[in-house]
């Protein structure tokens, strides 16, 4: 069994996760809403993998003996400037989600939690991947600028996103 300071830190991530994937619903209506189908594509494909991170921490806070305490949700933003300002957001706030990762392994460690250990480095793994693919959109899109016929290419990419 854990502590109980690391139960609540896992269950604090795992409202971190559902969260996350408020905010990538609430960007994917404000594309939805601008008629940009490709990114508010991508962003509803983000937010489901939110809710299986989520899920995740659910599964584990079972398996180690816990009990997933489900907390309120802010409401998020509901508008951005632009593609850029979007995703420059969700890159920020996948920064902060791995910082959160990263203190509860350090945690997780310092009281010989193996399983959790073991059960957070998927996540430190998966944060990776997700840092990379919202720098990588944001790069496209500061290459692109305001540029119309970019924004177009850019939004057919990320409508092509499956799963």
């Amino acid at each position: 069994m854990v502590s109980e300071k690391l139960l609540q830190e896992l269950n604090e991530q795992m409202n971190r996760e559902f969260e996350s994937a408020y905010l990538y619903l609430a960007m994917s209506a404000h594309f939805d809403a601008e008629n940009w189908k490709g990114s508010a594509h991508w962003l509803r494909e983000q937010a489901k993998e939110e809710l299986e991170h989520a899920m995740k921490f659910y599964d584990h806070i079972l398996e180690i003996g816990g009990r997933p305490i489900l907390k309120n949700i802010a409401q998020p933003q509901e508008e951005w400037k632009g593609h850029l300002d979007a995703f420059e957001a969700a890159l920020a706030h996948e920064k902060k989600i791995t910082a959160h990762i990263h203190d509860l392994y350090n945690m997780a460690m310092e009281e010989k939690a193996h399983a959790t250990t073991i059960f957070l480095q998927w996540f430190i793994t998966e944060q990776v991947e997700e840092e990379n693919s919202a720098e990588e959109i944001v790069m496209l899109l500061k290459r692109v600028g305001d540029q119309p016929q970019g924004l177009f290419m850019i939004d057919r990419q990320l409508g092509a996103r499956s799963g």
